[in-house]
């Protein structure tokens, strides 16, 4: 049985993305260590949580993804998906829309992390997917409750 882990470091959180094959820059705002990096051209964040009880570590940590909204969003997008999806959920703040998952790290095991790491590689392709596909849906709607009715002649 492996080692079951009580926290992870920036450290030893950079070097499991590396080690998957993803390039890590780590980033400080206001005191705040973050790690970037992007899969399939999406760039996300990693943002740590609650600090464990050994200094530099923590007992969670978020993926965080934000997109840039340009226009007005289609209504429902993040509803639909928060209740189709688990794991990750959408929020729209401000003029982002952010897909977020939590990853608990206290008491699992190293191939946990592992695989909520290819979860969320899993879910950013399909968030891709899912905003492009509803985005199409909406526009199809539209456009088909602008379209002019024909109005039948009553048959005599």
């Amino acid at each position: 049985m492996s080692e079951l882990i009580t926290g992870v470091t920036v450290q030893s959180l950079t070097e499991l993305l590396q080690e998957a094959g993803y390039r890590v820059n780590q980033s400080e705002q206001n005191g705040i260590v973050q790690l970037l990096s992007a899969s399939q051209g999406i760039g996300f964040a990693v943002r740590f949580g609650n600090p464990s009880a050994e200094p530099g570590s923590y007992v969670d940590f978020t993926y965080n993804c934000a997109l840039r909204v340009q226009g007005a969003l289609p209504e429902g997008l993040a509803q639909v998906w928060n209740a189709s999806r688990r794991f990750a959920r959408l929020s729209l703040q401000g003029e982002f829309l952010l897909m977020e998952m939590d990853v608990v790290v206290a008491g699992v095991g190293a191939t946990h992390l592992r695989s909520q790491l290819e979860l969320w590689d899993r879910l950013l392709q399909e968030f891709i997917v899912y905003l492009r596909e509803y985005s199409q849906q909406a526009a199809q709607l539209q456009a088909q409750a602008a379209e002019p009715v024909a109005e039948e002649a009553p048959i005599l």
